[in-house]
């Protein structure tokens, strides 16, 4: 699956900029916005890479819905961090409810991928698939 490439590099450059922020949070400013945005950009990114990697050895329509919720989760934590540097370094947000709506769509892709994962491992058990320990 293409797609899982495109989501190990939106994942990359993510963590890129996740480490950008924290040097600008070290040298620039000590803003607890540009440590947040930081630190949610870098852990997502691991996810990031994580999640492609796990849609690379999915079936194809199981790794469909996974690269929708991966890309799901990218959107919203960039969404949400972009407001948080916006707000540091424009001094305005970047535009009305920006955080929120990031916010918001980043929980709804972790639960969006936990409702995955679940139906995933039971439609595995009820096809007589055998189990993983």
């Amino acid at each position: 699956m293409r797609l899982a490439f495109f989501i190990a590099a939106v994942a990359a450059v993510q963590g890129a900029a996740g480490v950008a922020l924290a040097a600008a949070a070290a040298h620039l400013d000590a803003s607890p916005f540009l440590a947040t945005a930081s630190q949610f950009l870098m852990i997502h990114a691991a996810a990031g890479v994580g999640l492609a990697a796990l849609a690379r050895g999915t079936p194809r329509r199981e790794a469909s819905w996974l690269a929708a919720i991966a890309l799901a989760l990218q959107a919203g934590v960039t969404l949400f961090s972009a407001d948080l540097a916006a707000r540091v370094f424009l001094t305005a947000k970047l535009f009305p409810l920006a955080a929120p709506i990031g916010g918001g769509l980043t929980i709804l892709s972790w639960c969006a991928l936990a409702a995955w994962a679940t139906f995933v491992m039971l439609g595995a058990n009820s096809s007589g698939t055998p189990r993983e320990s």
